[in-house]
């Protein structure tokens, strides 16, 4: 038996490196993908610190395309480990960004801020990303204070409750998008909404892996603890896990970590459902283990989807929440169909 355990540890962890090996090769390739074709002998010669000409390709590789790449691996790591986290804590496979609501409070807060025609700036972040970040926090609190019932926060009224948010707020954006004079306006809230990484640059990476980075770290500290959270809530206590202040601490954290990616990115559907999924299929639900290759997974196939948008559409930007969509569903289809008993054992 203990043979076996250490077989299924090895093959995870060679799991683990393969992915993240695939991950930095995807991610090099990228930078190739573009309106101005670059070879990849080019891209070589310029990340070694060689001349080449023209000299705006160096320009394009590391003010335009390396921010985009790297903060569309920082976005789908996130989605991805966040959506993992809301499906332990909910003990829900269907759970994403979108239950507790982060999702929809970020849409209404960037609509705010595109329909009043805000203009401020901070920390290098626009008016639309900073509205949408607040929205999200606003929104997961507004949620978790209205779940509580004698200072506990159960699983049912908290979806509940997200769901009825949700709901609220994406009715208030709507109704933001059809009053609006401005085609602008109702265009770039679409925009948004279907997500985009047109916009990254280094100012935009450095202040969402800053909040991300403290978020993820809360959730790695409890990666075990959302093993026993697996089990009912009364053996969890007896166990020795405070529920409710971890649930809180984990909620928290998951959603500071999405919100901070939604703001730069815009709504990414499927990615917080397919990975965590596939993840567990695979290599089994040990959230040791599932966090990180989640994680590995999410940023590649985000990569991997914003790649596509840049090789077949360029130079238009086709929304990469149609990307996801279009890739995500049929898999997620058969995954469904294939694994089903696996998928839900809740």
């Amino acid at each position: 038996m203990l043979s076996v355990r250490l077989s299924l540890r090895k093959r995870r962890w060679l799991s683990l490196a393969v992915a993240a090996f695939f991950l930095i090769i995807v991610g090099l390739l990228a930078t190739t993908w573009g309106a101005a074709g670059i070879p990849v002998s080019a891209v070589v010669r310029i990340l070694m610190g060689a001349s080449v000409e023209p000299a705006t390709w160096e320009t394009i590789i590391f003010q335009i395309r390396i921010p985009r790449i790297v903060l569309g691996g920082i976005v789908g790591m996130t989605l991805a480990i966040a959506g993992a986290v809301y499906q332990a804590i909910f003990r829900n496979p269907l759970a994403d960004p979108y239950l507790l609501g982060v999702s929809s409070g970020a849409s209404f807060g960037a609509a705010v801020a595109i329909y009043f025609v805000w203009r401020f700036s901070w920390g290098g972040l626009n008016a639309v990303s900073i509205a949408a970040f607040g929205g999200a926090l606003l929104a997961t609190a507004t949620i978790y204070s209205l779940a509580r019932v004698g200072g506990k926060a159960p699983v049912t009224t908290l979806i509940l409750a997200g769901v009825a948010i949700g709901a609220l707020l994406s009715s208030a954006t709507t109704f933001l998008m059809f009053t609006t004079r401005e085609a602008f306006h109702t265009i770039n809230l679409l925009g948004w909404l279907m997500g985009s990484l047109a916009l990254a640059d280094w100012t935009r990476v450095k202040t969402a892996a800053t909040y991300i980075a403290i978020a993820l770290s809360v959730i790695a500290y409890y990666s075990y603890t959302l093993n026993v959270l697996q089990l009912d809530e009364d053996q969890a206590m007896a166990l020795g896990v405070e529920v409710e202040r971890v649930k809180f601490i984990i909620i928290a954290a998951a959603s500071l970590a999405t919100a901070a990616a939604v703001s730069v990115s815009g709504v990414i559907g499927f990615l917080g459902i397919i990975i965590p999924h596939t993840v567990r299929i695979l290599w089994g639900s040990d959230y040791r283990f599932l966090l990180p290759m989640s994680g590995i997974l999410g940023g590649l196939c985000l990569i991997l989807a914003d790649g596509f948008i840049r090789l077949l559409f360029a130079p238009r930007e086709l929304p990469i929440g149609v990307v996801t969509a279009f890739l995500g569903a049929p898999f997620f289809i058969y995954l469904l169909r294939r694994y089903k008993k696996e998928v839900f054992p809740f």
